[in-house]
Parts: structure tokens; sequence; C-alpha cells
């Protein structure tokens, strides 16, 4: 059967109004931007003639239930269908505190957004003929009420059963943490482990059996397209953080079966108050970088010594910068070798050729 439908993914909106917002010398991101950034977003993706719009995950700055309101409202003025998840953001404490809404109320603020069932933090919705959406909740608590990023046994018994009775329809799946990895050793390493879901291979796995082969996912803010298993992972950048992106993809499928995936990537440039926000983001992220940068040289697997780490950090200040924005190419010829080929493994690059497919790309499904 022929199929063709368009959509937009915003990521990582963190919204706050102004009167909520949370303001630390180090916070990487701009919530000053949230709603204005998301403001031209929707100005420009409702004369686009969508078919819905995805939002996976860290809507709100800290789960502010005012955040969460504003939002709930936005959304509802929109002429296309909105569908959201919960962020680590969005939930961070099981219990409603002071700051934030507890985790069993996160459902109800978004029962026209995905949940019809708001006793549930996952659903299965057919959005319309022949396609279906699952939004997977891939925030947990452990025994001493601890935030991880991991499906309980529960959600994934719930999937597969989900996935056993789906017969002939596109699956779409949108989760909040990373199932494939994005950055070197991933899954792995002390700083970047945190961004993936802890049983992501047991996910995969399940998702191969079933032949689901799209997976979009947020939290890491950096804009990439990776594949494992025959899973597509297509992570969105925040719109909190540079470069501002958000995409608008299209799905086709032919009369003889071929599926493939238009990715195009945009970004906003500017708001009222900070009208060269490229500009402006990309300097506020490398004010920050310095320690960031340190302990990535001075963990494993580089494991520099700190005086070495102090003298090479000032000239990785555009790092993560570089490597949110999108099929980076990163060389640093004056570095030692080792460190330079560690770095290097951060390009987009594939059997030693560039790889540009993280903002604008034609991605072959089946």
């Amino acid at each position: 059967m022929k199929l063709n439908f368009r959509f937009a993914i915003v990521s990582d909106l963190h919204i706050a109004l102004p009167e909520t917002i949370w303001d630390h010398p180090s916070r990487f991101h701009l919530v000053e931007v949230s709603i204005p950034a998301f403001d031209s977003v929707l100005e420009h993706l409702t004369q686009l003639d969508l078919d819905f719009l995805l939002i996976p995950g860290d809507l709100t700055q800290h789960g502010e239930a005012a955040n969460h309101k504003w939002l709930q409202n936005r959304l509802s003025q929109l002429p296309f269908p909105s569908y959201v998840i919960p962020g680590n953001h969005d939930v961070p404490v099981l219990i409603a505190n002071e700051q934030s809404i507890g985790f069993a109320d996160f459902p109800y603020f978004y029962q026209k957004f995905g949940y019809e069932n708001p006793e549930q933090h996952y659903y299965n919705r057919q959005i319309f003929p022949g396609v279906r959406l699952i939004g997977l909740n891939s925030n947990s608590f452990d025994d001493q009420g601890q935030q991880i990023g991991r499906l309980d046994s529960q959600q994934f018994q719930w999937l597969e059963q989900q996935l056993a009775g789906i017969e002939d329809e596109l699956v779409l799946v949108m989760i909040h943490h990373n199932v494939v990895e994005h950055l070197p050793n991933q899954s792995r390493h002390p700083m970047a482990n945190r961004y993936m879901l802890e049983n992501a291979s047991e996910l995969r796995t399940l998702l191969q059996r079933y032949g689901v082969k799209l997976v979009f996912t947020g939290h890491l803010h950096v804009q990439d397209v990776a594949c494992a298993d025959g899973i597509y992972d297509i992570t969105t950048g925040s719109l909190v953080s540079y470069p501002h992106p958000y995409r608008v993809l299209e799905f086709n499928r032919d009369e003889l079966g071929s599926e493939s995936l238009q990715v195009v990537s945009h970004r906003v440039n500017s708001v009222p108050d900070f009208p060269n926000l490229q500009t402006l983001s990309r300097q506020w992220m490398g004010d920050r970088s310095y320690p960031f940068v340190l302990k990535l040289l001075t963990l494993p697997p580089l494991s520099l010594p700190l005086a070495q780490a102090q003298t090479l950090a000032p000239g990785l200040r555009d790092f993560w910068a570089t490597i949110a924005d999108g099929d980076a190419m990163l060389e640093y010829p004056h570095f030692p070798i080792h460190v330079r080929r560690y770095i290097e493994e951060y390009s987009a690059v594939n059997d030693g050729n560039p790889a540009f497919i993280d903002n604008h790309s034609t991605l072959l499904i089946g």
C-alpha cells in the first residue's frame, strides 16, 4: 500500500515561563529563549500542511506545573495533532514537591497529546490509517527514588503485546533516551552513558523482532542519525541549546513497497531579544565548556594527567557545539596523536568516509 505523510520533530523544549527560570552561571540551556523559539518554530510549521508533530521529552525546564500547563494550552491551539512523552526534566521526582509535578501527574496534562489513558505513562495510537505511534516512558526510579533511564518489565511486556497485535501497519516509536549509540562507546562512557537507555539492547532486539525500524529520541541535545540492528535512531537537538534545531520529515512508500524517510533540519536563527541567536548561543556554550572538556580529557579512555588536560582544554572550546550541530568534522593536528585520534572519533565518518546524514538526508528504510 502506498503511503506518504509529513511530520515535524521539536525536542527538549525546556519550556520556562519567565517567573520560573532557574538561573545558574554554568547552565548550558538558554531557557530564556524557550517560549519565543517555540513560537517561531510553530509559526513555520503551521504553514507546512503537516500531519502531526512529535516532541520526544524534556518539555519543561524542571517539571514545573505552570510550564506544563502553558505547553498543554499552546499545543491545543495547533491545527495538527501533537504527541509527547516525558523526559527526565518533566518528571524529576516520584512525588510532587514545591517545584515539580509528580511522576503520576504527567499523563493528566497531556490527555489530548497521546495519553488518552492517563493512568499509564506509555501509549499506542493509530495516528492515521496504516501508521501507528508508540510513545514510551524511559523514566524509572530506583529504590532510593533516584531517576534512571530504563524501561521497566511491565512496560516491556505491554510493548511486546502491542507489537504482536499490529498487522500491516508502519510503527513509529518515540522515547526520550537514546536506543542506538550516537557518540563513541556511548553506552559505557562515564559521561555519555546516562543519555542511553540502560536496557537499549533489549529494546532493539524486541523492535527488530517485529520489524520496527524508526525510533525518535531526544535527551542528548545533538543532531544525529545513527543505525544499529537495522533500527534508525533519529535524535534531535534541543530547542534551547545550540544550534536550536528542529526537523521536518517526509515518509514515502511507493507502489513496489520501497520505503524512504526524507529528513530536513531547520534552526531558529533569531528571537526578539536575541537577534543573533546562533552566534550568541555558540559563544554561550563555548564559555561554559571548560569543565566539561576537562572531564572528558581526564576520564577514561584518555585518562590524561590534569596538567596536560588543562593545557589542551581551551583548544576544545567549540568541541561540543560542533558535535551538537550534527555532521561534525573534527581535526586537531597539533594535539598529541592519541588525543587527536580519540577526538576525531566523534566526527561524522563511516568506514573512513564522511557521512553527512545528521541534518539533511534521505534514509532508505526498506
